[in-house]
């Protein structure tokens, strides 16, 4: 799931006050979803960012030739909620299905704009998803989409970068990887480890790891709580790592010097989600055959816990015109045939067991990654995945709102870890009571 489609929405969500305070709107009509698929000439708008949908399309339609499917490329996350949030308030040129990051699946479904779906979906596609995956899904007990990527957060490591440094192995414990970091950062005045610049998705990971859960979300009812031990050990690391420039502030994800670091070496790993395994290839070329993906580093030694970074999903809003089209299209792309069509010729990281218990799947190898079964370790790290991870339905707005609040420690080096996400808390229970949440 590409990270730059979270920059920029600040606007959108300082903007779309009007949705979050729609909870329970009598205005929006409840959706039937039959699983039985339409005989007649139909058609339905998909929107997405995607670039794996239109090759299932185009497949979905050759089995169905009396849907079609119009794949509408939405640009970002950013410019698909502005554009849906638009539609909504509009009541016009709302599409079928429209692809959600999880946490903002909330942010459309509390409200009543996106169709339950709990009904239509079979014990058997339920029990095709990994777990952690599905229940990224559901909301007070209703199913509201189908996951169709995960993101299983993964440590992408240089092993010739590392083995210049004397490392010959990926760290296991978070205590190896601080060791690790100081010897890379030996080996020239650009070497590092890893970068930051604000990334609040990176910090989660960590904090999620390390058995931290920051909200608690049951209704209308919203608990923040950012001083549970395991929180605070884990904010405290990277602050260590921060503190002691064993990872670098100096540019952020996915802007030129990020790539030109990975294609040089000397941005030498990347904790960051199982997708990475389609972009990274592209962004560091020279680099072939010196990555390899390794599970996070453990917390203490022999545990196995992993946690998420990104991932998205595929949701019918409240006023689709042709819902039962819209779900047999979703099924099949989230669960069915086209889910192992975007996996293997796409990349994507699909949580459909269907496809990550397939031998062949998992048994390709890519020579980028040394020829290594790096599909089989993510599909192993995503089995380790920590449960009850919620997100609050407004992290739309937060996370903007955490970058803005962020930018004085990372570019100024004022403050800390712990004074940032205080104030974000602060934030974050103002904003949300205003929404018309319980927040404390």
């Amino acid at each position: 799931m590409d990270r730059r489609s979270f920059i920029g929405a600040t606007a959108f969500a300082a903007g779309s006050t009007s949705l979050l305070a729609a909870c329970g709107n009598d205005e929006v009509e409840p959706v039937e979803i039959s699983t039985e698929l339409p005989t007649e000439e139909v058609s339905i708008t998909v929107w997405s960012w995607d670039g794996t949908v239109e090759a299932a399309a185009e497949a979905f339609m050759k089995e169905h030739p009396n849907i079609t499917i119009e794949v509408v490329n939405a640009g970002s996350s950013y410019d698909e909620y502005q554009g849906l949030d638009n539609a909504i308030q509009a009541g016009k040129g709302i599409p079928d299905l429209a692809m959600f990051e999880y946490f903002a699946l909330p942010y459309f479904a509390i409200p009543g704009h996106l169709a339950p779906i709990t009904s239509a979906v079979s014990e058997d596609v339920r029990a095709n998803f990994v777990e952690a995956a599905l229940n990224n899904v559901q909301i007070d007990g209703e199913i509201y989409g189908l996951p169709s990527d995960y993101g299983p957060a993964a440590m992408f490591w240089n092993t010739a970068t590392f083995a210049e440094a004397g490392i010959t192995e990926a760290p296991t414990t978070w205590d190896a990887y601080y060791e690790a970091a100081k010897a890379i950062r030996e080996l020239g005045e650009s070497s590092y480890i890893m970068n930051d610049s604000g990334d609040i998705f990176l910090l989660q990971s960590l904090i999620w790891q390390a058995g931290g859960r920051l909200y608690k979300v049951d209704g209308l009812d919203v608990t923040i709580d950012f001083t549970q031990p395991e929180t605070v050990k884990a904010v405290e690391f990277w602050q260590k790592m921060l503190d002691e420039d064993l990872v670098t502030k100096s540019f952020a994800g996915w802007s030129d010097d990020w790539d030109r670091t990975l294609n040089s070496g000397e941005l030498a790993s990347q904790l960051i989600g199982g997708w990475f395994t389609s972009t990274l290839p592209d962004r560091a070329p020279d680099q072939k055959g010196n990555f390899r993906v390794a599970p996070l580093p453990q917390w203490e030694e022999g545990q196995n816990v992993g946690s998420e970074n990104g991932g998205s999903c595929f949701a019918i809003p409240a006023g689709a015109s042709a819902p039962s089209a819209a779900y047999a299209f979703m099924e099949y792309f989230t669960s069915g045939p086209g889910a192992t069509i975007r996996a293997t010729e796409g990349g994507a990281f699909v949580p459909a067991q269907s496809v990550l218990t397939d031998q062949e799947f998992l048994s390709d190898t890519n020579p980028y990654f040394g020829d290594d079964p790096y599909r089989q370790t993510l599909v192993d790290i995503a089995a380790t995945v920590g449960p009850n991870w919620s997100y609050p339905p407004f992290f739309e707005w937060a996370r903007n709102e955490y970058e803005d609040i962020a930018i004085d420690f990372y570019t100024n080096g004022q403050g800390d870890l712990r004074g940032v996400l205080e104030t974000w808390k602060e934030r974050m229970v103002d904003y949300g009571n205003q929404q018309g949440f319980n927040v404390s």
